[in-house]
C-alpha cells in the first residue's frame, strides 16, 4: 500500500473510532449514553491503537500533523514528505468524520444539543482562555510526540515509492500498544481542560466537515477557537523534537 493512502486509510479509522465513541456516549438514544470520560479516554487510545495496527506497516502510521511534524524535526522524517502525509492525514479526517454522522445519524437527529453533536467532531475547552487552552495542547501533545520520538527504531525502514526509496518512520517497529497506552493516559490527565485534540488534523478536519454536512439543528462550528487545536498540537511535536535533538546531541 501507498504511503500517502495508509496515511488516509488510518487516520479515517482513527477517526471514525475515536468520534464514534464520542457520539456513542454524548448522542441521545445510543447504547452508551452518558457512559463517561473514562470511556471517551479508552475509546480514543483503541482507536489509536486499531488505526496504528492497520496501517502501521506501510506509512509508519503517523496519523498526526503533529507526529509527522516533530519525527521531520527531529531528523527521523524526510521533510518533502511532509506535505503529503499531512494532506493524506486531514482528507482521512474529514473522511472518518463523516462516516460517524452517517452511522449515527438517527442519534444526530434526535439531538437537540448542539454542544453535544459539535463535540463528536471536534474539540472545545470547558473554560476559554485561549493562551491556557493553547499552553494545554502543547504540553499534551508533547508528551505524545516525545514518547515516540523516544521509540524509534532507526533501523526500521518501508518500501515508499515516492521521492525516497526507504523512509524512515516512527511507530511502524513499536506495535500499536503502547501508542494507544499513551493516548489513553493522556486522555485521562490532561484530556480535561480541552478534550485533548492532539492531533491538528483529528479537530480540524472533523470542524470542516461539520461546517459542510447537512446536521439537523447543528449551531455553528465555533472557528473562533479552531486556530488552538492546531497550533497548539504543532507547538508541542516541535518543543519534543527540540529535546529529542538536545539531549541525542550531549550523548
Amino acid at each position: 500500500m501507498h504511503a500517502y493512502l495508509a496515511e488516509f486509510i488510518g487516520t479515517a479509522i482513527l477517526i471514525l473510532l475515536g468520534n464514534g465513541v464520542v457520539a456513542n456516549v454524548v448522542l441521545r438514544d445510543t447504547k452508551g449514553n452518558d457512559a463517561g470520560w473514562i470511556v471517551i479516554c479508552a475509546g480514543w487510545g483503541f482507536a489509536v491503537f486499531t488505526a496504528v495496527l492497520c496501517v502501521g506497516q506501510f506509512s509508519g502510521a503517523h496519523l498526526n500533523p503533529a507526529v509527522t511534524v516533530g519525527l521531520a524535526g527531529a531528523g527521523k522524517f524526510e521533510w518533502e514528505l511532509v506535505a503529503g502525509y499531512l494532506s493524506a492525514q486531514m482528507a482521512g479526517a474529514i473522511t472518518g468524520a463523516i462516516l460517524v454522522y452517517l452511522f449515527y445519524k438517527p442519534h444526530y437527529d434526535v439531538t437537540k444539543d448542539e454542544s453535544a453533536k459539535l463535540a463528536t467532531f471536534c474539540t472545545g475547552p470547558n473554560i476559554r482562555t485561549l493562551p491556557f487552552n493553547f499552553f494545554s495542547e502543547m504540553i499534551a501533545t508533547f508528551v505524545l510526540v516525545y514518547a515516540v520520538l523516544l521509540m524509534v527504531d532507526p533501523s526500521f525502514a518501508i518500501e515508499f515509492a515516492g521521492a525516497k526509496a526507504e523512509v524512515p518512520v516512527g511507530l511502524g517497529s513499536i506495535g500499536a500498544l503502547p501508542v494507544g497506552l499513551i493516548v489513553f493516559a493522556i486522555g485521562l490527565s490532561l484530556g480535561g481542560t480541552t478534550g485533548y485534540a492532539i492531533n491538528p488534523a483529528r479537530d480540524l478536519g472533523p470542524r470542516i466537515a461539520h461546517w459542510i454536512l447537512p446536521i439537523k439543528n447543528k449551531g455553528a462550528s465555533d472557528w473562533g477557537y479552531a486556530a488552538i487545536p492546531v497550533l497548539g498540537p504543532l507547538a508541542g511535536g516541535i518543543l519534543a523534537a527540540l529535546l529529542f535533538l538536545s539531549h541525542s546531541a550531549a550523548s
